[in-house]
């Protein structure tokens, strides 16, 4: 039960890091997209 628990932890916890980005490609592209003409380095603070 115990052993169960844990998994059940770690598998929700890296549900939101690892498999959301898997399943909603679309909204990633669209973020890809948007920042086309955006210079990182121009962003940053110094």
């Amino acid at each position: 039960l115990v052993v169960g628990g844990f998994v059940a932890v770690v598998a929700a916890a890296f549900y939101p890091i690892f498999f959301h980005p898997l399943t909603h490609k679309n909204e990633y592209e669209v973020q890809k997209v948007n920042r086309a003409g955006i210079n990182q380095a121009d962003v940053q603070p110094v």
